[in-house]
């Protein structure tokens, strides 16, 4: 057996071993087990150590922390999956509500242009930043027109056109807007009450 062969020596220490066991010696002195000079002394001896033995040996007496189980982190990772989700949602509703066109042979302009359709007036929408046409068979096209600050849809940028929906919620720079469509008038009203 050679000395190269894999496995033959205990893996060296990582800046991530020194580093959880820095850690622990400081709860250790924060903890009042461990007087200062001893401190100074069980910092240098885990900077130069290069084996696990070594800051075993440096920390036998203070008790470790135990890596958080499994099922711990997954249920903080949902809780914040789940507000972020509530301030996504709350976010959208709260967003000012853009009219899909009706069906038309004419694209619906959008950007900071004069002759825009919708015309935003912000540093973030691009003069010629859009355009939004019914496809007749009750869909529409959302179609990026090379904008520097871009445009997106559910939070992912529109690279040529995409098929957007009622509900969508699209961003032009920083503008946002609510998609939605005309409701027709309820029944036994005139159309202009």
């Amino acid at each position: 057996m050679t000395s190269l062969e894999f496995g033959a020596y205990p893996p060296r220490l990582s800046d991530a071993d020194r580093e959880r066991a820095l850690e622990v010696l400081r709860e250790g002195a924060a903890q009042g087990r461990v007087s200062q000079d001893t401190f100074m002394r069980r910092t240098d001896a885990i900077l130069r150590a290069q084996w696990h033995s070594e800051l075993d040996a440096v920390l036998h007496d203070l008790p470790t922390r135990r890596p958080r189980s499994r099922w711990y982190v997954a249920a903080i990772t949902r809780l914040f999956d789940f507000r972020q989700r509530v301030r996504k949602t709350w976010q959208s509703r709260s967003l000012p509500e853009l009219l899909l066109p009706a069906p038309a042979s004419y694209p619906f302009s959008i950007g900071r242009a004069p002759g825009s359709m919708l015309r935003l007036s912000h540093y973030t929408v691009s003069r010629s930043h859009a355009q939004l046409r019914s496809t007749g068979d009750g869909s529409w096209k959302l179609r990026d027109l090379g904008s520097s600050n871009g445009t997106w849809v559910n939070g992912s940028r529109v690279t040529g056109s995409v098929t957007v929906r009622p509900g969508d919620v699209v961003r032009f720079g920083q503008i946002g807007f609510r998609l939605v469509v005309a409701q027709p008038p309820p029944a036994g009203l005139p159309p202009h009450a």
